[in-house]
Formats: structure tokens, sequence, C-alpha cells
């Protein structure tokens, strides 16, 4: 029998590649109920991916709104750009606030759409010598990071420098998601330790893919 966790960590890669589909990810609870009425307004097939793990006890909106479609949310502003997918965006937030301390200055944006990506947003940082990072509690090939490498593949924006993490390709234990994401690296700290080597400021080789 699969794993029921495998369906979970892959789903990003073949959702996005269905024809008219649109795929959300939340960065909280609040965010999941504005979805829940936005898929209901934009008149196209909404897959909308949340984890089983603890709610973060943010304040709910009393007034329920339609997001803009294809709309990142930035969060933070910095010289480069760590756009997050979903439940890694808080943990990417207080990443970015630890690493502003060292000297990395990171632009946070919560991504909420994996299709269609926010284009804007992406390329207004993907100029000469810039950076783009993206984030998901997902497979990272085929998944979100890739179709932001896509993006920047088909707007001519090979030189630009990209990082992608996430999860690799390989049989998962049965976890809770905090547990998969510290195993992974993909919690505070690990990010923190990832992003560190990235720029060079950690005691291990770059994980760096550059087009």
């Amino acid at each position: 029998m699969t794993d029921p966790h495998i369906r979970e960590i892959n789903d990003i890669v073949y959702l996005r590649h269905l024809p008219n589909m649109i795929v959300m990810a939340p960065k909280d609870e609040n965010e999941l109920r504005h979805m829940i009425h936005s898929a209901l307004e934009y008149g196209h097939p909404t897959a909308i991916r949340f984890p089983k793990g603890r709610v973060y006890g943010v304040d709910l909106d009393k007034k329920l709104e339609v997001l803009p479609l294809g709309k990142a949310e930035l969060l933070k502003p910095g010289k480069d750009l760590l756009l997050a997918f979903g439940n890694m965006v808080h943990d990417c937030l207080h990443a970015a606030e630890r690493l502003e301390k060292e000297g990395i200055s990171l632009a946070v944006a919560n991504a909420r759409f994996a299709q269609p990506l926010d284009r804007d947003l992406i390329l207004s940082y993907a100029k000469s010598g810039g950076t783009v990072i993206t984030a998901e509690e997902g497979v990272t090939a085929g998944g979100f990071g890739s179709a932001v490498r896509e993006l920047l593949d088909s707007e001519g924006k090979e030189n630009v420098r990209f990082f992608q993490t996430g999860l690799p390709v390989e049989i998962y234990p049965v976890g809770k998601v905090e547990q998969i994401k510290r195993m992974y690296g993909l919690d505070e700290d690990g990010l923190v330790k990832k992003l560190r080597n990235f720029y060079g400021r950690g005691d291990e080789a770059p994980e760096t893919s550059s087009g």
C-alpha cells in the first residue's frame, strides 16, 4: 500500500501541469479560509494544499475576500527574493530575520500560487546579479521551484543566481509535518544553515543551481 505522505509531497508536481488548474497553498489558517472562498469564485479547477500539522493561532478575518489570482504577498523587503510556498512561509520569514543580522538581505514573499505564478514579482528580482530562492515542502523535481526556474528560463533569465530547496525524490517515513521538515532541513534552523551555505557563510559547499 502506498504511504499517504508520498502522495502529499508529489501533489504540486502533477497538479500544476493540468490545463487551467489553479494550485494554491496558504501560509496559515486565516489565509486558508480566504483561499476556499476564492476557489469558489475563480471559475477554474482549483487545488488548495495545506498541511495536517498544527495551526498558528492567528486572528481570523470576519470578512472573506477573493485573493488576486496569481499574486504573491510580500512580507519582508530585501535585496534577494526568497519565495516561500505554503507552510514554508513562517519558517522562511523567521530564518530571513535571523540572516538579516548577519548581512544577508532577503525579501520574503508568500507565493500563495504555484500555478499561476506571480510573474511580475519574480521577474522584478530576476535582474543582472540578482538572486531568486524558492522553498517548498514538496519534492523539488518538477515542483514549485521548478516552475519558477522554468519561468526564469523562458524569460531569458538563465544567468540569475537560483537556489531551490525542498524534498528530494525518495521514500519517506510516516511522520508529522514538523518532523519531516526538521529531518530534511526545511525548518527554521535548517533553512538558516542552507542559506548560510548558499551565500558562502557556512561550513558546507553551496547547494546552488544557475541554469
